[in-house]
């Protein structure tokens, strides 16, 4: 048991093709205030992987069976902690691994132009909705 909130300790770790131009620190960034908004506390990270929707399709077909892309996946590696309200403080020994969160570049640029955004904005609102699923936070 957890008397107190702990501090975060964040590990991001973002892998993207070099032709995919975005603000990689406003990532980590926007991630991190999600999570403390959200009382996650101690050793935590996650992988985003930004990827073309070719591969998004692909990833798309095989994990959810339907053939067609989409702006971002989930893949968490939580399994009883994944439910929305969990104690998401953790020992200073242990270290959590959230998942993966997967995000189509060419689909957050279509959008972002959709949405009268900047595109650095709706990477980080994908990753973020992406971690949401990882929390356990799901939609209809």
């Amino acid at each position: 048991m957890v008397t107190g909130k702990r501090e975060l300790k964040l590990t991001v770790l973002i892998t993207a093709d070099g032709r995919y131009k975005f603000d990689r620190s406003g990532v980590r960034k926007a991630v991190r205030e999600l999570l403390v908004s959200r009382g996650v506390g101690g050793k935590v990270s996650l992988s985003v992987a930004v990827v073309g929707d070719r591969k998004m399709r692909q990833l798309h077909r095989e994990h959810l069976g339907e053939d067609k892309t989409t702006d971002v996946l989930s893949f968490s590696q939580l399994e009883e902690k994944g439910k929305e309200g969990g104690d998401w403080q953790l020992s200073e020994q242990n270290e959590l691994f959230l998942g993966d969160v997967v995000v189509s570049y060419p689909r957050a640029k279509k959008q972002a132009r959709e949405f009268f955004k900047l595109l650095d904005e709706e990477m980080e609102f994908l990753v973020c909705h992406g971690v949401l699923h990882l929390l356990g936070v799901h939609h209809d």
